[in-house]
């Protein structure tokens, strides 16, 4: 992340998180901003080239995100927006593993998953039009599941949890039960890591404490 020790922040009247996920929105109340939240998600392009890696992805995704929104905002808002885009995806192998096409997909996923490995990245950007500026950070935590009956996976995809989530399961709700074991942050895994969002923020002159 960059530092810009003489940026100006007096114009920064609301936060907007370019996102319709719940789990996002309430992770950024649970900050409790002294900046009111808008809650503003657009249709981005979500493809990307092939060599790009991980952290690229998630980048680039939640930057093409923030920028897309600020094209909903009228001037007044923009001008006085900080807008916040993230994305999130499971890696197995190097390989990135999506939301679930189908039943089949998120079957055939966990089954992947399941006694093994991955590693969650999540891409945060902040984006502020008015003054020109954009900071965009990662981070990285390495999942360990457990292994699992392909019964309580059928059983798993079929209460519908997993069909929107990256990887086809949600640590913060019945897909906990899945999960062995996590290194770094619980918050990366459920899809915005809260500690680098407010590090992000603080350098906008938004702080959380």
């Amino acid at each position: 992340m960059e530092q810009t020790c003489n940026y100006q922040t007096e114009h920064l009247r609301q936060l907007v998180l370019a996102s319709s996920s719940p789990r996002r929105r309430e992770l950024v109340a649970s900050l409790g901003l002294s900046l009111p939240v808008l809650i503003l998600s657009s249709d981005t392009d979500e493809w990307t080239p092939p060599e790009w890696t991980p952290s690229q992805i998630v980048e680039q995704l939640g930057l093409r995100k923030a920028k897309a929104t600020a094209q909903l905002l009228s001037a007044e808002d923009k001008a006085g927006s900080l807008i916040v885009g993230a994305d999130t995806i499971v890696v197995l192998d190097g390989e990135v593993l999506g939301k679930p096409h189908d039943r089949a997909d998120a079957i055939a996923a966990l089954t992947r998953l399941q006694g093994r490995r991955h590693q969650v990245f999540t891409g945060i950007a902040c984006v502020d039009p008015h003054g020109g500026r954009e900071l965009v950070a990662h981070r990285m935590t390495e999942v360990v599941m457990k292994r699992l009956d392909p019964a309580l996976i059928e059983r798993y995809v079929d209460s519908g949890e997993p069909m929107d989530k990256a990887g086809s399961y949600g640590i913060q709700g019945r897909g906990a039960i899945l999960v062995d074991r996590i290194e770094g942050c619980y918050f990366n895994v459920v899809g915005l890591p809260l500690s680098l969002l407010s590090d992000m923020l603080a350098q906008f002159r938004i702080t959380v404490i």
